[in-house]
């Protein structure tokens, strides 16, 4: 282990901050919300990770993706989110289109208060359900991001449409 590993903040203190971030209303309030996008700001995470203040509007949602080799964490600020994810190791590199086993998927309803913690290699999409409010959440990452798998699902099979690096998204 290098210095850089000995203070890396585990998934615990990765959702405490977030959880933590989440309770401050002014920083949540301070984001300014589309009714058309999810708008982000960068956050200082512990550690050295990355953390994100996110506004979701009504029926947004990410998608399948993961976040390759960084754990995180999540904690929904305001409103509501549904994540679905698979409770399965998936292979980290060469493939394309997988059938996944039944009973992986899983499924949770996340209101305000309420997060998760996640380890490497967490294939999930988080979404608004909400026909009229917005949700914000927090979201923590370490190491901070260096790269999201997209995937689509079509029933039991997951493919893996691209790959985004931090310049696509920042």
């Amino acid at each position: 282990m290098d210095a850089t590993d000995a203070q890396a903040p585990t998934i615990a203190e990765l959702l405490d901050f977030v959880r933590r971030t989440a309770e401050d209303a002014e920083l949540v309030a301070s984001l300014p919300l589309d009714p058309e996008g999810r708008t982000w700001l960068r956050l200082e995470g512990p550690g050295g990770s990355e953390a994100w203040l996110i506004s979701w509007p009504p029926g947004t949602g990410t998608g399948w993706h993961d976040h390759a080799e960084s754990t995180g964490a999540f904690t929904v600020a305001a409103g509501a989110l549904r994540e679905h994810s698979l409770a399965a190791r998936l292979p980290t590199a060469g493939w394309t289109t997988l059938e996944l086993s039944e009973g992986i998927d899983r499924d949770r309803h996340l209101a305000t208060g309420q997060g998760r913690a996640f380890g490497r290699h967490h294939v999930h999409e988080v979404l608004n359900e909400s026909g009229h409010e917005h949700a914000i959440s927090v979201h923590a990452y370490y190491p901070p991001l260096p790269q999201i798998r997209r995937y689509s699902r079509t029933g039991a099979v997951l493919r893996l449409e691209q790959t985004e690096r931090p310049e696509d998204w920042q």
